[in-house]
């Protein structure tokens, strides 16, 4: 789903500015699965649901609400990210 996608390739984007995708998932107090299945699924190597509480807890650590959060997914939505890889 392209929606899907594009949150996906928000959530990478903003990971860049990190070390690790686990530094990433530690700092947004989300389990290191949940952002390598995040990966996957921008890679598009795999289907994956991302859950609102994985949203909010993005939202909450970034100090954003979760309009503000689909505000900066659809303004960052046709930027081509590329991913370091750890």
């Amino acid at each position: 789903m392209e929606e899907n996608w594009a949150i996906y390739n928000y959530i990478v984007l903003i990971a860049n500015d990190y070390k690790s995708g686990r530094d990433f998932a530690d700092s947004h107090n989300l389990d290191e699965g949940t952002f390598r299945n995040i990966l996957e699924a921008w890679k598009k190597e795999k289907v994956y649901q991302i859950s609102l509480t994985t949203i909010y807890k993005i939202c909450r650590n970034r100090n954003l609400n979760i309009f503000q959060f689909f505000g900066e997914v659809e303004r960052h939505k046709d930027i081509a990210v590329i991913y370091k890889e750890d």
